[in-house]
């Protein structure tokens, strides 16, 4: 992470974007501007009287291939790379706007993102910054598949993914805290299965993929490498996690493991975890040491001099 304090950031100028949508394939200009403490990360169609939507888990639309935000009829979709990038750098507070329904993909990772925060650099605002606490185990399953957080210091994420030949099974583990994001999960690109691609393109979806926004892969091997990692397919995995996780609202403190996951046990996870509020609680970390502190003082004898 970029992140440097326990105050909330913003961007510290405004940042323009434009491509087209993975699934819709329809071109899409998008802004990003500075936003004030407290506003959140908030979503704005701009072709449609700049409603808005903000990035909170009650908003989240049906789930599968990618993560929307619904309000009042209103979408947004595929906004699980640019929510990433937000929580991976440490920007509590941001408006995009956009002209269609769905984010541009750029090249599938959320390297783009990242190389535009580090060029305007971000600005630490006065407000504090609230965590979410995780306080106890919340878990969903399905099957085989699996996801769960609990307890713990800074926020670290442990993933493991099953596909067919050639991804097979793959784990990684990261600790945000350690800062890695920019480096270790930012660049992995979505993939693909090219004999899935008739399918999906007669379900209405990957209609703005290229093999120059997505790994695409066959039988034999990746069609169109070579890989940024040998193992970049359950890193892009971990992506797509931190950005789903971000509609919980809040950066959160604690660790997750998930297997065989996708969007829709994310949001699941999401949505179960604010459904408990026993479950977590919101910290601000700078408070918290400073009462720490005083606590420690009202204890210790005040040296007494002549």
């Amino acid at each position: 992470m970029i992140e440097s304090s326990h105050f909330e950031q913003t961007i510290a100028a405004p940042i323009e974007f434009s491509g087209v949508g993975l699934h819709s394939g329809a071109p899409v200009f998008m802004r990003l501007l500075p936003a004030p403490g407290g506003c959140g990360i908030l979503f704005r169609r701009t072709d449609l009287d700049n409603f808005e939507i903000p990035a909170t888990g009650r908003n989240v639309a049906k789930v599968s291939y990618a993560t929307s935000l619904m309000r009042q009829g209103v979408l947004i979709s595929t906004t699980e790379h640019l929510l990433s990038a937000l929580i991976g750098t440490g920007v509590d507070n941001v408006i995009v706007e956009l002209d269609n329904l769905e984010l541009p993909i750029l090249d599938g990772s959320a390297l783009p993102y990242i190389e535009a925060f580090r060029d305007i650099g971000l600005k630490i605002q006065r407000r504090r910054r609230e965590y979410l606490r995780i306080r106890k185990t919340v878990e969903v399953h399905e099957g085989e598949k699996f996801i769960g957080v609990y307890p713990g210091e800074g926020y670290s994420v442990s993933y493991k993914i099953d596909f067919p030949s050639p991804i097979g099974r793959q784990g990684f583990v990261v600790d945000l805290a350690t800062r890695d994001y920019g480096a270790q999960i930012a660049p992995a690109r979505t993939f693909g299965f090219k004999e899935d691609e008739e399918k999906l393109r007669n379900m209405g979806l990957i209609r703005g993929v290229s093999e120059s926004n997505a790994i695409i892969v066959n039988g034999k091997g990746v069609i169109n490498g070579p890989l940024r990692f040998n193992d970049e397919f359950v890193r892009h995995k971990v992506l797509d996690l931190i950005g789903d996780l971000a509609l919980a609202g809040h950066h959160i403190l604690g660790h997750v493991v998930a297997e065989r996951a996708g969007h829709a046990m994310h949001t699941a996870l999401v949505a179960r975890l604010l459904k408990d509020r026993s479950a977590w609680e919101l910290v601000t970390l700078g408070q918290q040491k400073q009462k720490l502190k005083s606590r420690i003082s009202a204890r210790t004898p005040a040296l007494v001099t002549a």
